[in-house]
């Protein structure tokens, strides 16, 4: 893709060194990456005809589009990506309840959305694209996924293969690459993405090249509650998450946003966690929420941490 049409002002001599070693690496002939390639592959030529991205489920192409073989050979394609993180998905007719409820998270962002028609928008950290097509239904002029994982790669690749939506696109990289993209986009999701970060406020810089002026950040991050201006260190995982760093409060999160350099800074949302949000689903059979808590006390991780809340926060660059 000529990212130049969309986005003049971006570093595309080292856009596209970074994106052909990155794409060189990713169709090596290795096991790993083969597990992935080879299935999207043998279902390229399926197309469907009808897409609805207005609803909480992602819908792409009608039950009877396809035959009960070719159906089979889907659910067999999209059950090689598992585990699936966000949904639900309707493929064909095929039901895919992910371990997130991710419209959950959408209907909260949604009265929040400036508009999005003919904008240029960022998701980072997008996995299978789930929020992208949920912004597709508003006529963006491109929604580009910033996700540095194989699998989340392949994922989106095979769903927009059958969806066909030009103005979507991912590529295999991070946050970290944002000041590649100065002054380009309208909007950029940040959403689960900050308490993964070693240096929060470093990433949170990076976001602010990347927004226009004038542009939106849409962040949404697992906290702590209290009303403090302070952020938990884990010793080693929080909630049995590896990578995880700190872990702020809703006041400690708008501080970093305002000591970064957004203004028009809004924490329009906090709740606390729970299976209702998060949940083993039979597309992710790995431990979820309910085995991160401690079964004693509700009110602490497996850890003795606080429970965790999601807390949303939406910024402007001047």
């Amino acid at each position: 893709m000529n990212y130049a049409d969309y986005l003049p002002t971006a570093d595309h001599d080292r856009l596209n060194r970074i994106l052909a070693k990155k794409n060189a690496w990713v169709n090596q002939p290795k096991k790993g990456f083969l597990r992935y390639r080879e299935p999207m592959e043998s279902v390229r030529s399926l197309r469907a005809s009808w897409c609805d991205f207005s609803g909480d489920v992602v819908r792409i192409g009608r039950a009877d589009e396809i035959s009960d073989g070719e159906r089979g050979r889907v659910e067999k394609v999209l059950r090689s990506f598992m585990p699936w993180r966000k949904g639900p998905f309707n493929i064909f007719g095929l039901d895919i309840d992910a371990e997130w409820r991710s419209e959950r998270k959408w209907n909260r962002l949604f009265p929040e959305l400036p508009s999005l028609t003919g904008k240029i928008i960022a998701d980072v950290g997008c996995n299978n694209g789930y929020y992208m097509f949920r912004a597709a239904h508003h006529r963006p002029r491109l929604v580009l996924g910033f996700d540095p994982y194989v699998q989340h790669y392949y994922t989106f690749h095979t769903l927009n293969g059958f969806a066909g939506c030009d103005n979507l696109h991912m590529e295999l990289l991070g946050v970290e690459h944002l000041p590649l993209f100065p002054d380009c986009f309208d909007l950029i999701f940040l959403l689960g993405i900050i308490y993964h970060r070693p240096s929060p406020v470093d990433t949170l810089r990076d976001v602010l090249t990347g927004l226009k002026p004038g542009g939106t950040l849409l962040l949404e991050s697992q906290a702590i509650p209290g009303d403090e201006p302070v952020a938990l260190f884990p010793d080693n995982t929080y909630a049995k998450v590896p990578g995880t760093w700190f872990v702020p409060t809703g006041a400690c999160l708008v501080n970093w946003l305002r000591r970064t350099g957004f203004v028009d800074i809004k924490l329009f949302c906090r709740h606390p966690m729970s299976t209702l949000e998060q949940r083993r689903t039979g597309w992710m059979v790995f431990e979820s929420y309910e085995d991160f808590i401690d079964k004693n006390h509700r009110g602490l991780t497996i850890e003795g941490y606080p429970a965790p809340w999601r807390v949303f926060v939406r910024a402007r660059k001047k």
